[in-house]
């Protein structure tokens, strides 16, 4: 056999034959570099099962002979924090451990950070010899394995969290050892990235926060006035689902407005036709500030549009808030905010559907400056924050889409580091 067809599949028929890159094999999970190797996740590691104190062993503060009992929440929230006498302590783990969390949502969490025992719902992966402890981690985070779990899940009526045999069961294209250090490594300078810009924007929340408290808290000259009578309010036309089109003018629904921002996701938007003189009115302009009215974000559903939000009209139950009395991008920093998310919080509707009402939103207090001049300064200076930290999160978007194409990339081979 010539080299030429030493890279084509064999046994295949001639015209679905596939070419082998140099250095590559055809193995049963796909084309893979010839120097690795196929596995499976439980030829590489075991998996330590979590023990269950009685309850009635429980507290909720450190005290001496006692350990922190490891939940999943606890990798989301420090709040709950719960400890068991250590002589009834099974199972330990420390910080650099790989915990994977067994129920959902979502049904398959791979955690690490904490230290002590863990309870059930959590087991350890405990790494051989064979892998690399921080390669093992980042093949254990990939989406491909997340959405394998949850279909298994649902597949199985019966089934209640993670199927640990098929787990077990799962292939690993394997480097090696080197090449393992290799891939993780660069993995894990993307993570340290990822975590140092989300610390960022953290930090510059809080200082937002801090800002947004001293800026607009009310001075003297001041007026605190509910909003009524200071602006203009409009709800939506109750447009017909039977005359919705495939293109034309995008109707702005509640579904499109979400926390601080629009979204017209392909999946979500839907059309009219024309504009006829009677839903002129409710064309929206850009620097419209628009809030959501029912659902159960209903308070936190808010946003200014754009120019990328235009063309757009105005559907039911979504209103649309103008002013000349008040700077928008003033009043902006209170509609679409923790003051106006509370103030919904105490008149909305407790039904299925939670919802608020045009005099809801009428009823909005708010201190305001005596001049349009002071209403701008303070808005640039808070609308200048929000940009930047807006900057922050599409750059950390960004971040995450480029480890998640080197993840793709460089535990299937397709790009080599060593």
């Amino acid at each position: 056999m010539n080299e030429l067809n030493s890279n084509l599949v064999e046994d295949a028929p001639a015209l679905y034959q596939t070419r082998i890159p140099a250095g590559y094999k055809q193995t049963e999970i796909g084309v893979i570099p010839k120097d690795w190797e196929v596995k499976t996740l439980g030829d590489l590691m075991q998996f330590q099962g979590g023990s269950q104190p009685p309850l009635n062993t429980f507290i909720y503060s450190q005290k001496v002979g006692y350990i922190r009992l490891l939940q999943i929440r606890d990798y989301k929230t420090d709040k709950f924090e719960t400890y068991i006498p250590i002589n009834l302590a099974r199972r330990f783990c420390d910080k650099n451990d790989i915990m994977i969390g067994r129920y959902g949502p979502p049904i398959f969490q791979i955690l690490r950070g904490l230290e002590g025992a863990y309870n059930v719902a959590l087991m350890k992966a405990i790494p051989s010899k064979q892998i690399n402890k921080e390669y093992s981690y980042h093949f254990l985070k990939q989406e491909v394995l997340f959405n394998f779990i949850e279909k298994l899940s649902q597949r199985s009526s019966g089934q209640t969290g993670v199927d640990l045999q098929e787990l077990k069961n799962y292939p690993i294209p394997l480097p090696p050892l080197p090449e393992q250090t290799a891939i993780a490594t660069a993995l894990s300078e993307a993570d340290a990235l990822i975590t140092n810009l989300e610390k960022l924007i953290h930090k510059k929340r809080l200082i937002k926060q801090g800002a947004m408290q001293e800026l607009l808290t009310p001075k003297e000259g001041w007026e605190v006035k509910i909003i009524d009578k200071e602006i203009d309010l409009l709800t939506g036309f109750p447009f017909p689902s039977s005359g919705y089109a495939k293109s034309g003018v995008r109707l702005l629904r509640g579904s499109n407005v979400k926390r601080g921002y629009t979204d017209w996701s392909e999946e979500i938007v839907q059309y009219w036709e024309k504009i006829t003189p009677e839903l002129r009115p409710y064309i929206l302009n850009e620097g419209d500030i628009v809030i959501a009215m029912d659902g159960s974000l209903v308070g936190k559903s808010f946003a200014r549009l754009t120019k990328l939000d235009l063309p757009a009209v105005l559907l039911q139950r979504v209103a649309r808030i103008r002013s000349n009395k008040i700077d928008l991008g003033y009043l902006s920093q209170f509609i679409c905010s923790e003051y106006f998310t509370k103030h919904c919080d105490s008149v909305k509707t407790s039904s299925a559907i939670p919802h608020i009402s045009p005099s809801d939103i009428r009823n909005f207090k708010i201190p305001i400056p005596p001049t349009k001049e002071e209403q701008t300064h303070i808005a640039t200076i808070l609308s200048d924050m929000d940009l930047e930290i807006s900057q922050l999160e599409a750059k950390l978007e960004k971040y995450k889409q480029i480890k998640a194409g080197m993840m793709q990339s460089l535990l299937t081979g397709k790009i080599r580091l060593y």
